[in-house]
């Protein structure tokens, strides 16, 4: 092994000739990350995957809307089966309009009782 693969091992760069890492320039983000387009696509259905629990767990209430604690949704043992990163789906659907709740993140225990209300129910 030559001592510049064995720096660039050590460095965790990979010396491909053929590759712009070698030359000091990270690979292009479709080198590394599927495209965004996947990945927007995989957040739409969790999002959609959501409602559809949020739904089932939760109730309508005097303004029609059904919310759900969100103590509930993280105690849920179907929940917790379908989202590995229940956070950042229920930051997605805020961020889509689909869903409110009060607070940027909802953290287990500090935020149990705060209600996760549809906004889009049917328009998914």
């Amino acid at each position: 092994v030559s001592d510049s693969a064995r720096q660039g091992a050590l460095s965790g760069t990979r010396l491909d000739q053929s590759s712009a890492s070698s030359k000091g320039v990270p690979p292009a983000a479709g080198a590394c990350f599927p495209s965004t387009r996947k990945m927007t696509l995989n957040v739409e259905e969790e999002v959609k995957q959501l409602v559809e629990e949020i739904k089932r767990l939760g109730a309508k209430g005097p303004d029609g809307k059904t919310a759900v604690k969100f103590g509930v949704l993280f105690a849920d043992d179907r929940c917790a089966n379908i989202f590995e990163a229940l956070v950042g789906t229920l930051r997605a659907g805020k961020k889509r309009k689909v869903l409110h709740f009060d607070g940027e993140m909802l953290l287990q225990g500090a935020h149990d009782h705060v209600d996760v209300v549809l906004l889009l129910e049917d328009s998914l």
